[in-house]
């Protein structure tokens, strides 16, 4: 039976430059060693041999090599204002302390040198990869190739019909895992200028390609059909660096070719096999007859072979993610969530020693490894597709923990992170430990199994732990430690992990719940006082503290996370650091041009200093920041600039075929005009696609709380894309799914039994 809601009120980061290979340091410090306190070696995070990106761009090689991290002209301290703990206005253990200095490090590589990727059709089905141009062929240049586990096992694939090759007439993804290309060739010498052969090529991620000619002549067509291979072996760092060293000789192997090189070795088979394989030309070769109408294929498998072959990743049966539609006025919410939960599907793995336990890579092509901070935050956007996935990211996490004596005990490893032109490199060893107990406490109200939730529940105290170790006697968490900025985000997120970390003790009985809020409390008092610039506009929160208590005055997305507080029980969310006004304040900055580009959310205003539309922390739109953005504008009710962002989200889907990718030019928004790609951006991305399913769920504002068998909708009143249904999504581990009327009423129309609305 329907019910009708109550009436109430409402994931570098500069592009890669190498292979991340090495173990990540505990905190993000890569002047720390390489050992936890208790001689624990640090483990290592990156699982293929993929050059890092925007958000591990810099783990073990420092961000910002050869520059200064950049503290711009600040602001101070309102006087009068009391010193507090840690807070380093006044006298305290940071005070005039500099940034920790960084080793002298080779210049890093220019994005320039990056092999383009905006263009590129990627296949993904990890380890799994397939990147191509639009012509179809592979020539070998650029990112081009069939990839397994970071290795480019076939980077040629040339193929000719009757000795030309076929002209290029379409490319199309047809799902996440696979394209299609159609040519056209004129092989009768009377067809005139219609093409009478037509050639299919469909492309798959797990190294298949069916290759399919159709014949639209007279009379038969008699046909040589040649498929001209190579490949070079190199792995997908050496790839991007621009010198993946020549191809390597080929061997006639089974029905196909062999290469061997000292890394491994791949094979190409055919089914038809050739009629001919020269090894010396890395060919194979048909002859057929086509009749009229008639249709002739062959396909390809590429695999690798022998010593050096690709880690294979064990796929379950089922997927750990919902199969979740949508419906209604808008057909771009129907095409978007779909993409996106194709996406987060290409994008999973599984550890070998524990393929119960799924998650999710970062993106393709450049991060087809686990980034610790970006695999919690897309795994917690994604629990309406169900918890599956957080549990497995969780436990997968968990086994990473650092333990023993020191202050890097209970820490989720996590390399460094650029941050921009303002501050220095920050650490995503510090956001994944302050999102462990969040994603935990956040899956239990979604219906996480109380034995899986009390399985984990160790780790979590072990993060809330070092947050308070890391706090010591003061009140704010550095960032990286010690002697870090103090950053608006960091805060937010420590503040959070506290007041959930607090409930989730308190559910299960465990000491720690008190004292967790206590602090809470102290961190919202003094933040409202040292983190606020006061101006004749209203004021605006400071990015950052610097180590000598000046206040870091840019405007970026990051203080979107301001508005992220979490969810409580009985849908409530947690207080924020914001009161009231200051939280109207935020919002109408977060919603003003300067920030909403009409795309969706800059990640620095456009009137900053250093502002870039496609710097990726200095301007660029990032899906997961603006998502950030609408469900903490929505959650606070300020439905109008939540709605505008979510807007130009979903036209910039639309311009990008609704795969999102990570980011893209924050360029203004016109009539008739389209966002601009980023050249480096990875799309798929686990953020970005995650984060289609968070804007699309936030139209409904669900929030379960599975352990006291209820949930409250609280829906966006406003409707901004009219009548919306969501089908399939999981809540208390059963099918949920809700309508959202054009009045902005919500409905539920399926749920598990026993679960009740509240009010």
């Amino acid at each position: 039976m329907s019910l009708p809601t109550p009436s109430a009120a409402h994931d570098g980061d500069r592009p890669p430059r190498r292979a991340s290979t090495e173990p990540l340091m505990p905190g993000g410090d890569p002047s720390a060693p390489p050992t936890g306190g208790g001689g624990k070696t640090a483990p290592r995070m990156a699982q293929e041999r993929t050059p890092t990106s925007f958000a591990d761009a810099d783990a073990d090689a420092g961000a910002g090599a050869g520059r200064r991290s950049v503290i711009p002209e600040a602001v101070s301290r309102p006087s009068g204002a009391p010193a507090r703990g840690n807070r380093p206005s006044g006298p305290g253990p940071l005070a005039g302390r500099p940034f920790a200095p960084r080793p002298p490090l080779p210049p890093p590589r220019h994005a320039a040198d990056l092999p383009p990727a905006h263009t590129a059709l990627i296949c993904a089905a990890l380890p799994g990869l397939a990147i191509s141009t639009e012509q179809g062929q592979l020539t070998g240049q650029g990112l081009e190739g069939f990839y397994r586990s970071g290795r480019r096992l076939l980077s040629r694939c040339q193929v000719r019909v009757a000795g030309r090759e076929p002209l290029a007439v379409q490319a199309r993804m047809v799902a996440a895992d696979r394209v299609r290309f159609v040519g056209t060739l004129r092989a009768s010498p009377d067809a005139g200028p219609d093409p009478d052969v037509l050639v299919e090529r469909t492309r798959h991620a797990d190294g298949t390609e069916r290759i399919t000619l159709h014949s639209a002549a007279s009379r038969p067509l008699r046909l040589s059909v040649e498929v001209a291979l190579g490949t070079d072996l190199a792995d997908l760092g050496t790839v991007a660096s621009g010198s993946p060293g020549p191809e390597l000789p080929a061997s006639v192997h089974d029905s196909g070719l062999r290469w061997t090189g000292p890394t491994g070795a791949s094979a190409v088979t055919a089914d038809p096999p050739p009629a001919d394989a020269l090894a010396s030309a890395g060919l194979l070769r048909w002859g057929l007859e086509l009749p009229p109408g008639g249709t002739w294929s062959v396909e390809l498998r590429v695999r690798p072979d022998g010593a050096g072959a690709g880690r294979a990743v064990v796929r379950g049966a089922t997927s750990p993610l919902a199969q979740a539609t949508a419906t209604g006025d808008d057909p771009r919410a129907r095409s978007l969530l779909h993409a996106c939960v194709e996406d987060l599907q290409a994008l999973l793995l599984r550890d070998p020693g524990h393929p119960s336990d799924p998650h999710l890579a970062a993106g393709a092509p450049w991060r087809c490894g686990l980034a610790p901070a970006e695999a919690l935050v897309a795994a917690r956007m994604a629990l309406p597709l169900g918890t599956r996935l957080a549990a497995g990211t969780l436990r997968t996490l968990a086994r990473s923990q650092l333990s023993g004596p020191g202050p890097h005990s209970g820490m989720i490893p996590g390399p460094r992170r650029d941050a921009g032109a303002h501050l220095p490199p920050g650490c995503t060893g510090t956001e994944a430990t302050l999102l462990f107990p969040v994603l935990l406490a956040e899956a239990r109200r979604w219906g996480l199994p109380e034995q899986e939730t009390q399985e984990l529940l160790p780790a979590a105290e072990r993060c809330l732990q070092w947050l308070r170790t890391a706090v010591g006697d003061g009140t704010y968490l550095p960032d990286p430690q010690p002697g870090g900025p103090l950053r608006c985000e960091t805060q937010a997120y420590a503040h959070r992990a506290a007041l959930l970390g607090a409930d989730l003790l308190d559910a299960h009985g465990r000491p720690g719940g008190p004292g967790l809020r206590q602090w809470a409390g102290e961190l919202r008092t003094a933040f409202r006082d040292d983190f606020w610039i006061e101006d004749l506009k209203g004021g605006r929160p400071a990015a950052a503290r610097a180590p000598d208590g000046r206040l870091v005055p840019h405007l970026g997305a990051g203080a979107a996370h301001l508005l992220d507080t979490g969810l409580l029980g009985s849908g409530v969310m947690a207080q924020g650091l914001l009161d009231r006004v200051r939280t109207e304040q935020l919002a109408r900055l977060l919603g003003g041009p300067a920030m909403d580009c009409g795309w969706g959310l800059r990640s620095l205003g456009a009137r900053e200093a250093a502002y870039n539309p496609f710097g990726h922390r200095g301007g660029a739109v990032r899906v997961q920041e603006t998502a950030v953005a609408v469900t903490g504008l929505a959650a606070a009710g300020y439905e109008k600039e939540a709605s505008s962002l979510l807007r130009g989200v979903l036209a910039a889907a639309e311009a990008f075929g609704h795969r999102l990718p990570e980011m893209y030019a924050g360029e203004q928004r016109t009539e008739a005009g389209s966002p601009l790609p980023h050249p480096a951006a990875c799309r798929p991305a686990a953020t970005a696609a995650a984060s289609g399913v968070l804007l699309l769920t936030t139209l409904a504002g669900i929030r379960p709380d599975a352990p006291a068998g209820t949930v409250t909708l609280r829906p966006l009143r406003s409707a901004p894309l009219g009548e919306i249904g969501l089908t399939g999504l999981r809540v208390a581990g059963a099918p949920f799914s809700v309508r959202v009327s054009r009045l902005g009423l919500a409905m539920v129309e399926e749920a598990a039994d026993g679960l009740q609305l509240r009010a």
